[in-house]
């Protein structure tokens, strides 16, 4: 099934949609939430928020891509999971971490809440991940917004550890001064 007849099934709310866009794009979206909250458990009670999302939000939302639609809201949906889980222990999870490290790359406390809000950030850091090479791209989303561990994108992209540590360095620093370039830290 395509993704504009999946979406024509939403747009009418026909039940078979559901399942058609499990069957298509589950085990993706399921990859997505488990990088961010390691448990079946949690990851089960997530997708089954985001497909409700999904159902309430088109129409009138119509995404031009529904892979990428879909994965900007299980990466959102799971990431509000993974902090009301862990709201008695900030800071010591490997999300928390990754969400720290970029908030330190902006400079700033707000900067995750720019992302989100403000579109000039967005286009900013749009523009910064165009101007990237390949390699270090693929690095930076594979961590930030896949959220896999530095061990997975290493084996992935058959790389060492320490050149995915060194190119995530030099990447967040090169975001810092963009972001400055732009008048936006």
């Amino acid at each position: 099934m395509t993704d504009d007849e999946l979406i024509a099934l939403l747009e009418v709310k026909d039940r078979n949609a559901l399942i058609e866009l499990e069957n298509k794009y589950g085990a993706y979206c399921k990859s997505i939430a488990m990088n961010i909250l390691r448990s079946r458990q949690d990851c089960d009670e997530c997708l089954n928020d985001v497909y409700l999302s999904v159902w309430n939000a088109i129409p009138p939302a119509r995404p031009d891509d529904l892979r990428m639609y879909l994965a900007g809201i299980v990466r959102n949906t799971a990431i509000s999971h993974w902090r009301k889980l862990h709201a008695q222990k900030r800071g010591s999870g490997h999300v928390e971490l990754l969400l720290e490290e970029l908030s330190d790359a902006a400079a700033c406390d707000s900067a995750l809440e720019k992302l989100d809000d403000t579109l000039a950030f967005k286009d900013a850091f749009n523009d910064f991940l165009g101007s990237l090479k390949q390699e270090p791209r693929r690095i930076f989303l594979l961590l930030y917004w896949y959220m896999d561990k530095i061990e997975e994108i290493s084996e992935k992209l058959g790389i060492s550890e320490s050149k995915v540590k060194v190119s995530l360095h030099r990447t967040r620093k090169k975001l810092k001064k963009h972001l400055e370039k732009e008048g936006l830290l």
